[in-house]
């Protein structure tokens, strides 16, 4: 039968509509216009209804328990194929399924499988609700780029050199690489990777359009002379300059790679490439980096202390480390009202039973800025201060912790008797500072933890609000991002654990995008 020419008309009409264009801007899928209108027609008697129910972060239904109907089909498909199909039936145990593969892929990788544990664990919630997400896990537990690399220099006796130069571009789902850059003997692949997969968390927490990448190289520049490390720098950048630059990678400050590191690694970029900024900007300069991680921390647990009803004025601190982060955070919590005790390096610790005050601290500033310098050299300064008494840091009563020296500083024991000398809380200065036994016993014995996912987001903020920002939008910013924090370990039940709602926030930002992307 034909159809009449109006019946033509409609059928036309309506199928015009169906298949307007799509557009997308940062994962988010647009309808064209006319499709938008209708569906408009359809959601206006729910519009009232819709604004007044908060939608739950993973799925469009509302409250914390979904039935997930749109994803419940990705529960039957094999997580594994490698040898016959493997499924899961809880988030917990698509958690372990990829915790164990990334086991059998690189078991040496230590510091890797500890994060990647740490993190799993948290994100199992989400693999129940929508089991979508444990695929898209899947896809991120493996960096974009893992470049590995020789760097030969010459020291000052004229033998040739040779050190390992690593840079792991984890993930540009966001936006351009950018992460720290760390120097020392203990960077390996397996630390590198820990990094790389933690930064991607917690760059995506900033709310910016930054991807994740780290680097470094496994030299201990304490004992080298300034005219070594220039030549270190240089021979470096001379190999990792084929894979940054302005809009690609940009590579930012990190323990062992101050301000004059990356000052000799920007200057042979800038001599071996044309184009050495964007949009005005110079590569390798993001604002005030030195102290925004420091002041980023302070900021953290400013905020953790409000929720308890509580400040840092008069708050005894102990700071583990004196490094360039760790004196900010120092000269921060006083300009806070706190009282910051101890510092310590290779050397050992020294302990100011009444405080260091600004004086003191411009006199560490100064002993440290002295390349190779150790901290023992304070006590000829100050006849107030203990050097390595009592034996142990965590054997000094305090209120708070900032742990801002190596990995895994803080263990089971250390937070036991922390807290028999009535501490209320560690935040962390330095990356994974706490080890997984320790953040089980501070939830254990109830103390407050910031962990580094959250509270080291100070330096990629300043980097993307540029040299200009003020130490007031920094606080504004940590502000913003601790209450999503916040919102987000409330919203997986949660409740007050920071270290689950900043690796869930993260994830979630990265992995919306990740899904539209395709197998990439």
């Amino acid at each position: 039968m034909l159809l009449t020419r109006q019946a033509l008309k409609k059928v036309t009409s309506s199928s015009s509509a169906l298949h307007q264009p799509w557009t997308s801007h940062r994962g988010v899928a647009v309808i064209g216009t006319t499709a938008a209108a209708s569906h408009t027609k359809l959601t206006n008697s729910n519009t009232s209804r819709s604004m007044s129910t908060k939608k739950n972060l993973v799925t469009d239904e509302a409250g914390v328990h979904q039935t997930m109907k749109i994803d419940k089909s990705w529960r039957n498909k094999p997580l594994f194929r490698r040898q016959g199909d493997v499924r899961f039936k809880t988030g917990l145990e698509a958690a372990n399924l990829l915790v164990g593969e990334a086991k059998r892929r690189d078991e040496h990788e230590v510091d890797f499988i500890d994060s990647a544990t740490s993190t799993l664990q948290c994100l199992s919630p989400i693999f129940d609700r929508n089991p979508r997400y444990a695929f898209v896990a899947k896809q991120l537990m493996e960096p974009e780029r893992f470049i590995q690399f020789r760097v030969a220099w010459i020291d000052d006796t004229g033998v040739v050199r040779m050190n390992r130069g690593y840079r792991i571009q984890y993930s540009s789902s966001l936006g351009p690489y950018e992460g720290s850059m760390h120097f020392g003997t203990h960077v390996n692949s397996g630390f590198v990777k820990s990094l790389g997969f933690d930064s991607v968390f917690s760059n995506a927490l900033t709310g910016f359009d930054i991807g994740a990448a780290v680097g470094g190289a496994d030299i201990n520049p304490f004992d080298k002379s300034e005219a070594e490390m220039q030549r270190f720098c240089q021979s470096y950048m001379t190999e990792l300059a084929k894979y940054v630059g302005p809009d690609i990678d940009s590579p930012t400050l990190g323990m062992g790679v101050g301000e004059k590191e990356l000052a000799y690694m920007f200057g042979q970029y800038k001599r071996i490439n044309i184009k050495c900024s964007s949009g005005g900007r110079p590569f390798l300069s993001g604002g005030d980096q030195t102290s925004a991680p420091g002041y980023g921390v302070v900021h953290y647990a400013n905020e953790m202390m409000q929720d308890k009803g509580d400040s840092l004025e008069g708050k005894r601190c102990l700071i583990i480390g004196a490094g360039k982060v760790a004196r900010s955070v120092a000269e921060k919590l006083l300009e806070y009202g706190a009282i910051p005790l101890t510092f310590s390096d290779a050397s050992g610790h020294v302990y100011e039973p009444d405080g260091i005050d600004v004086g003191k601290l411009k006199t560490i500033h100064k002993i440290k800025e002295e390349r190779g310098a150790l901290l023992g050299r304070y006590i000829i300064s100050s006849t107030t201060a203990e050097f390595n008494s009592p034996e142990s840091l965590t054997d000094i009563p305090c209120d708070l912790v900032f742990p801002c020296g190596a990995m895994k500083d803080i263990n089971e024991e250390d937070v036991s008797a922390l807290a028999d000398n009535g501490c209320i809380g560690v935040i962390e200065g330095g990356h994974s500072a706490v080890t997984r036994d320790g953040r089980k016993a501070l939830k254990k014995r109830g103390l407050m933890y910031g962990p580094h996912t959250l509270t080291l987001t100070g330096s990629a903020i300043v980097d993307a609000l540029g040299g200009d920002t003020t130490d007031e939008q920094l606080q504004a910013e940590v502000s913003r991002i601790y209450a999503h924090v916040k919102t987000t370990a409330q919203e997986f039940n949660a409740r007050g654990d920071l270290f689950a709602g900043a690796n869930i926030a993260g994830f979630l930002r990265v992995a919306n995008v990740m899904m539209t992307h395709g197998a990439v």
